[in-house]
């Protein structure tokens, strides 16, 4: 067994890489063919889903093996070589195996525990008997992960360590509510555009989880309608269901509540035009950090950053207002000359002056700005490329992001949500910029990775691990004594040749023994010749599953001076009766 992986994940890769290395169906095809026509690789399968990719082969030789696999995924993917090498990931042999039954039991999914990776890992194995790229060692492979991730979800409570993707992302939306997924769900409308598992998995999701009614939205109209109606008769609570085509999407943003998107689009399914439109919100044309050169303002004008508003808030609010002084103002190059120079602060606390200022106001409107300052994006302090914040002097409500269930204005105003959007979806679906629209959450893959990287880790997942371990070393085991089983066929057959020819060699010396007896005497020879063999091959079976046993076979070729072709033929016979046998039948 040679077994290679080489891949990617959420755990060694930016989002926005993986976003731009996601595979389609025709390009996982396409990169399984090119794979198996590389010279170190005899067989070949990709394990492609929302949040890694990943190339398993087996190959005769580990670094050409590495070289080509990567290049193949560079090449496939889109993203050149270079940029894609520092994320990737590569295991061997023993480790590769253990690596994809943690994959299966949920152990290295963005929400540990998490289920729906078998029905991706049952989908790369049909993928690959389709194709025939898989041949006896990825077979034997992924239906193995297939039971291991079975039996951990079954034995253990994997299941209470996390959950689907689909509700980890629904209890990511009802943060802030106070409430849990169904309460929050509870008589809402829905939107789920596509109709793949993943949607499919949405949907359900939200029909027991308490929605009112669930749009189905889908390029093909007709499994749209077969989803809506599994939904209408399946959800046992009454909920409606209705399907509609694509171009309809921007009529029901306008009539939902939220809105959950995977499709394998290339581009945006909703724009953040799309969005405001269905909202009615137009969009505003001066932000208020709206970049300015320090170059080009006034000599008397002080440009403000977050760390001095902060100061100056924490200075009234022991002060009770700005100090009053006959220092001036320091112009914005002073300013920065002073920062540079080594002061905490370009303006000192004490020598702060804006003539005509209403003090009481501006303490105000400082205080609200420092509360805002850990939600804002930070301002550069480069004296030649600074950003001019107005906030504290109410220019208006630019920025806006969603918090705790409630959008953010830049001014500090809360506005309730009106349309909770559920991206899963690699490449993304939804634009990251609706996030800045007031009324609008918004919960993508990489907002969920950051979410799912504090949740707590149940206690089952120790026992996972031991299954895991335990599964790895039967299944070593188990390949490599399959490894010698062909030695020890090839070694029975010329056993059998030997006892045919010399009971034929009998019978020409002996021409007048009658059937039975002939019978008897051929039946006693074979049986000395099974004993004779019998201890051995039991015992280079037992040893050639231990490390290194692979040893053994090659030491009873050579005792038994057993013909390598013969050999090699068994294998092939072996290796075609286990793709017939397996072929379309991932379990």
């Amino acid at each position: 067994m040679s077994l290679l992986v080489v891949g990617l994940s959420h755990r060694s890769a930016p989002v926005s890489v993986l976003e731009r290395a996601s595979l389609a169906p025709d390009t996982q095809a396409k990169l399984l063919q090119d794979t198996l026509a590389a010279e170190p690789a005899t067989e070949a399968a990709v394990l492609a889903t929302c949040n890694r990719i990943e190339l398993y082969a087996d190959v005769d030789k580990f670094h050409a093996g590495v070289a080509e696999l990567s290049t193949l995924l560079a090449q496939h993917s889109g993203v050149g070589l270079e940029e894609l090498t520092p994320h990737l990931y590569v295991h061997y042999e023993d480790r590769a195996v253990h690596h994809l039954f943690s994959v299966a039991c949920g152990l290295d999914s963005m929400v540990v525990g998490e289920g729906q990776i078998l029905g991706q890992i049952k989908d790369a194995l049909a993928l690959g008997q389709d194709l025939h790229t898989a041949g006896r060692l990825l077979n034997d492979l992924f239906q193995q992960a297939l039971r291991v991730g079975k039996r951990a979800h079954s034995e253990t409570g994997i299941d209470r360590a996390g959950q689907s993707l689909v509700t980890f992302g629904l209890e990511q939306l009802a943060v802030g509510t106070g409430t849990e997924v169904a309460a929050w769900a509870q008589g809402k409308r829905a939107l789920v555009i596509g109709a793949g598992s993943m949607s499919s998995l949405a949907a359900v999701t939200l029909a027991r989880a308490g929605v009112a009614e669930v749009v189905v939205a889908n390029r093909t109209l007709e499994r749209a309608e077969r989803l809506a109606t599994v939904l209408t008769e399946q959800s046992g609570n009454g909920v409606a269901a209705r399907a509609v085509t694509m171009g309809a999407v921007a009529d029901e943003l306008t009539r939902v509540d939220v809105a959950i998107s995977c499709t394998g689009a290339t581009g945006l399914v909703l724009t953040a035009a799309a969005v405001r439109s269905a909202l009615g919100v137009e969009e505003e044309a001066a932000p208020f950090h709206q970049p300015v050169s320090a170059a080009s303002q006034p000599a008397d004008v002080l440009l403000l950053d977050d760390a001095l508003v902060a100061r100056l808030a924490a200075a009234a609010a022991r002060h009770g207002r700005i100090a009053e002084a006959t220092a001036p103002v320091r112009p914005a190059k002073q300013a920065a000359a002073a920062t540079e120079a080594g002061d905490g602060c370009p303006v000192g606390l004490d020598d702060v002056s804006l003539p005509g200022a209403d003090s009481e106001a501006l303490v105000g409107g400082l205080a609200e700005r420092a509360a805002l300052i850990a939600d804002a994006p930070r301002a550069g302090t480069d004296p030649d490329s600074m950003e001019l914040h107005g906030a504290w002097a109410d220019r208006g409500a630019a920025d806006r992001r969603t918090v705790s269930g409630t959008a953010v204005r830049g001014n500090g105003h809360r506005v309730p949500v009106r349309l909770a959007l559920l991206d899963l979806a690699m490449p993304r679906d939804i634009d990251g910029a609706v996030h800045r629209i007031p009324g609008v959450r918004l919960v993508d893959i990489e907002s969920l990775a950051e979410a799912s990287a504090d949740a707590p880790m149940a206690a089952d997942v120790d026992q996972v691990r031991t299954i895991v371990a335990d599964e790895v070393a039967a299944f070593g085991a188990a390949q490599r004594a399959a490894h010698i089983t062909p030695t020890v066929v090839a070694l029975r057959t010329m056993a059998a040749d030997v006892v045919a020819n010399e009971v034929a060699r009998l019978e020409g010396r002996l021409p007048g023994l009658d059937d039975k007896e002939r019978a008897e005497i051929t039946q006693t020879v074979r049986r000395v010749v099974d004993k004779l063999l019998h201890a051995p091959t039991v015992r280079v079976k037992q040893l050639a599953s231990e490390p290194g046993g692979a040893g053994y076979a090659e030491a009873l070729r050579e005792l038994f001076d057993l013909d390598p072709h013969a050999v090699a033929a068994v294998s092939r016979a072996d290796m075609n009766d286990v793709d017939v046998k397996n072929r379309g039948r991932a379990s």
